[in-house]
């Protein structure tokens, strides 16, 4: 029996053929860029705090798509990639903290099935036994390598609730492949994470965006979800832009999805651990802070973290 293959909100964004690949790759080899540029570590890493019990909401940026996230007492890993190497690049820098620094695991938050957002090895090396979320079509992929852990798989628009805090699977512009012959076998999106609703209870919320191109689903995502506090945006891998643009926003596009959702504070994730595409981690940085100013929006909005940064928002009750 054929399995069922997923696709995107726009029917025109669709997977690359190998005839794009290859001009991809001609056009590469013509290029020169300067890629000694580095985000660098946190001066001051909060491992004590990350390990500790406590409510208040925290941020810590691994690198990559990976972040460490604590809400209402749950610590949430997402897109989980300590590997020192993807494919033939070798990452450019060590995770912001280590594998074995990090808190035992409640929750994983998975985006999608492509290697440098599901590592197995990082995966089966996380603490604890988390409960995982998964796009609907990868269910059964996870049930097999986590051996036991409960998986939930779902598809866009719906959510699970652990303890409480509501987790919503939503709509990305991307696309899957593990091996040669599954393409698009799973799906694809981002994740929103709120508090159950509770009375007296006022909670920062969190949109993981997961890898997408530009689209309109970040409006409906939107208007869907009103307040989000934080959104955690890709802003690199997006050159050639011919080639990326349907599955990866360009910083430019990442402020107007970040702009659609209504969030509070950007947050770039998706660059600086990993050479994925053509565009370099400076210029993915100067585009975002050039586009940021020419759309006149506060400088206390963005926050540029350092790998192994931790934000910390204290969750107060009314």
């Amino acid at each position: 029996m054929s399995r069922k293959r997923y696709s995107n909100l726009d029917p025109k964004a669709t997977t690359s053929t190998l005839k794009d690949i290859l001009r991809w790759q001609r056009e590469r080899r013509g290029k020169r860029k300067d890629l000694s540029f580095r985000i660098g570590q946190a001066e001051q890493k909060q491992q004590a705090l990350l390990n500790s019990d406590h409510e208040d909401l925290t941020i810590t940026w691994i690198g990559h798509s990976t972040f460490l996230l604590q809400i209402c007492g749950l610590t949430i890993v997402t897109d989980p990639v300590w590997a020192k190497q993807m494919g033939f690049s070798r990452r450019m820098e060590e995770p912001g903290l280590s594998i074995h620094e990090i808190p035992p695991i409640d929750v994983i938050l998975l985006s999608h099935s492509h290697y440098d957002h599901l590592h197995i090895r990082s995966i089966r090396s996380l603490k604890g036994s988390p409960v995982v979320l998964v796009p609907e079509g990868l269910g059964q992929y996870m049930r097999k390598l986590m051996n036991g852990n409960e998986v939930h798989e779902l598809p866009w628009w719906d959510y699970v609730t652990i303890d409480s805090v509501e987790f919503h699977f939503v709509p990305a512009q991307h696309w899957t492949k593990r091996t040669l012959t599954d393409t698009n076998t799973s799906h694809w999106g981002g994740w929103v994470i709120q508090r159950a609703s509770t009375e007296g209870q006022t909670t920062p919320s969190i949109y993981f965006a997961g890898d997408s191109g530009y689209f309109q689903g970040f409006r409906e995502i939107g208007n869907e979800f009103k307040n989000i506090t934080y959104a955690l945006m890709p802003i690199g891998a997006y050159e050639p832009e011919w080639f990326m643009g349907t599955q990866h926003v360009t910083p430019e596009e990442a402020i107007q999805a970040f702009v659609d959702v209504g969030a509070e504070i950007f947050i770039p994730m998706h660059y600086g651990a990993f050479r994925l595409a053509d565009d370099t981690t400076d210029e993915a940085l100067n585009r975002l802070l050039a586009e940021w100013e020419r759309f006149e929006l506060s400088s206390s909005r963005l926050r540029l973290l350092k790998h192994g940064e931790t934000i910390v928002q204290e969750i107060k009750t009314r």
